[in-house]
């Protein structure tokens, strides 16, 4: 009686899905045959990434250990990174520096602000960001669409700076790729894997919620 789920014994000659001594032959002298190359960063794909971020003095800014998800050819990634990242695979690792305006740009210090601290529901504390200065605030020609965030805080009134924290800063920054994968349609329509945690490398502005470091 013949074991139900098994298959019988197989020749291993001319059967579908037999692994032959040619076809091992084949895969030795013709590797394009067997060819299982990790797959290139082309535009549009998502890459899996961690990396070490430090300033041009090589202090630590930022570590990501657990790798995070990002759309190449979109708003996830700078664009001198995804130039870096072209063309690299699974396992790979990137050295490369950012100046300012490859990066986040020069900083501005007329975009730093202050308001009264009425403005503002409680708990107000450093490092959380509003996109736009709130209601009845009084600083005129403040850019309207940009994230500022809380620098320090007093009883009176709050200090607020619309600068990426990283702005004016060359930066060093060393990326493993740890995985590429194909783009989803979803993905390859928004230009981004969605809700990602991390943004500091990101090309879009950072939004209230978001993290800009690790």
């Amino acid at each position: 009686m013949k074991a139900r789920g098994l298959r019988p014994p197989s020749s291993g000659v001319g059967e579908p899905g037999s692994v032959t001594t040619a076809s091992v032959i084949a895969c030795i002298v013709v590797p394009g045959l067997c060819d299982h190359s990790p797959m290139e960063i082309r535009s549009p794909c998502v890459v899996s990434l961690t990396w070490k971020l430090s300033d041009a003095q090589n202090q630590p800014l930022d570590e990501l250990t657990e790798p995070v998800e990002f759309f190449f050819g979109g708003d996830d990634l700078l664009a001198k990174v995804e130039q870096a990242l072209t063309g690299h695979a699974a396992g790979d690792q990137l050295k490369l520096q950012l100046e300012p305006a490859d990066a986040f740009g020069d900083y501005h210090p007329e975009l730093v602000c202050f308001e009264d601290r009425k403005l503002f529901a409680e708990p107000v504390e450093a490092g959380m960001a509003y996109e736009g200065l709130p209601k009845g605030h009084v600083t005129p020609n403040m850019p309207a669409d940009a994230v500022y965030v809380v620098t320090e805080v007093y009883p009176s009134h709050v200090v607020l700076d619309g600068n990426h924290p990283l702005a004016g800063m060359a930066l060093r920054l060393h990326i493993t790729v740890r995985d590429v994968r194909e783009a989803t349609a979803e993905e390859v329509e928004a230009r981004s894997v969605g809700e990602t945690p991390v943004t500091v490398l990101a090309s879009a502005p950072v939004r209230p919620g978001g993290r800009t470091l690790h």
